[in-house]
């Protein structure tokens, strides 16, 4: 987690790079377009050929390389089951990256387009470090961002890209501290960030920065969610916006039927979920079981609280046996789903069943007071 503080010139300062691509000429500034949006809509192929082309154009400007390693970062995000499988090409493109901006920065310590791209393949690969826990190289890159971060505001400070990376740091230097207490002392060697300016960044990213925008979007939803601000019609808001751009990318689309629920407007959010479950059984691109098991359980929990009790039950079965295939220790919608499942033997007259669960939910971690509604219910039956 304390990657998202020291790397926040990580978490997409990839966009702010995205200032330097317009120095490129007309062709390359087209396909360099072209290509973000095949990432964003999932079409990775048609990515791939498009980057590739830009660095047969221009092999010695480091765009062409970044934005091919972002393509197998968004395989990573997209493809969870099988993440790893792209870590190692990943990680050589990045390094490929950071190489050529080196060398053109020795050539020349503030080129912009070196130092933006070096910020934000650091960042990416801080990122990933994160992931498999290994912080020492995480705080590194981190900390070397954060230096280009601020080199780079210097040589263009109202440049609305670079302002991707200030908003990031400025919103996660305050918030994460405030969320994971662990975190302070780490941030007392780091300048002290500002919430509220940050959102205001990165809003003014989202609305007038050249390439940043849609990251400025994704880092957006995450600010709005119920983990951070729990803005729900901000949320709703761009998440609206990125899955009407782009509708293929499963991790838009579960999180716009999010948003809806969030909202309280459950028939469309469910309609959506359909569709998600729809995707994954007819094996359309990066909808995957973890989506499957989502929308099962959005909507077995529909159908519950429309007190359609006998038609909800299928689908918290089929969602347990998802998560029974998909994690080793139960998670919280396993937790929250068999609840549910108690909470209908009890309504259905079945008391044995409904305390067998109970008890199976007081075994696992707590998740929104599952134990103390578990605990309730053994005492009384649900309905009662």
């Amino acid at each position: 987690m304390f990657t998202r503080i020291l790397l926040v010139t990580a978490t997409l300062l990839s966009a702010t790079a995205s200032a330097q691509w317009a120095i490129l000429r007309t062709d390359a500034d087209s396909l360099i377009r072209l290509g973000r949006d095949y990432i964003y809509a999932a079409r990775f192929d048609e990515a791939r050929t498009i980057f590739a082309e830009v660095i047969r154009r221009y092999p010695h400007h480091p765009a062409g390389y970044f934005l091919d390693a972002m393509i197998e970062w968004w395989q990573m995000q997209l493809d969870r089951r099988n993440s790893k499988r792209y870590e190692a090409e990943f990680l050589r493109k990045i390094d490929a990256t950071i190489a050529l901006c080196d060398s053109i920065l020795e050539q020349n310590p503030y080129d912009i387009a070196g130092l933006f791209f070096k910020g934000g393949a650091l960042g990416y690969r801080g990122r990933y470090y994160a992931t498999i826990q290994s912080w020492l190289k995480a705080a590194n890159d981190g900390r070397l961002a954060l230096d280009i971060l601020i080199k780079c505001n210097q040589l263009a400070p109202s440049n609305h890209d670079i302002m991707l990376g200030t908003g990031i740091y400025n919103y996660y230097a305050a918030a994460l501290p405030e969320k994971y207490p662990v975190l302070k002392p780490i941030m007392v060697f780091l300048p002290s960030g500002d919430k509220r300016l940050g959102i205001l960044q990165l809003e003014a990213a989202a609305q007038n920065a050249t390439y940043a925008d849609i990251e400025a979007k994704v880092l957006l939803q995450q600010v709005y969610s119920s983990q951070f601000e729990n803005q729900p019609q901000d949320y709703l808001r761009i998440s609206r916006e990125l899955y009407e751009r782009y509708p293929t990318n499963p991790l838009f689309h579960r999180r716009y039927a999010v948003a809806l629920l969030q909202v309280g407007s459950y028939d469309s959010s469910i309609a959506h979920w359909h569709r998600i479950l729809d995707a994954y059984r007819t094996k359309q691109p990066y909808y995957d079981a973890y989506a499957a098991r989502e929308a099962l359980y959005y909507i077995g929990w529909y159908l519950f609280i429309s007190g359609r009790y006998e038609e909800a039950l299928p689908y918290f079965y089929k969602c347990d046996e998802a998560c029974r295939l998909l994690d080793e220790d139960p998670s919280g919608f396993m937790v929250k789903l068999n609840l549910y499942v108690g909470k209908i033997y009890d309504l259905q007259g079945k008391r044995d069943l409904a305390i067998m669960q109970y008890k199976k939910v007081l075994s696992w971690q707590d998740v929104q007071n599952s134990h103390e509604e578990a605990s309730r219910y053994l005492k009384s039956p649900y309905g009662k």
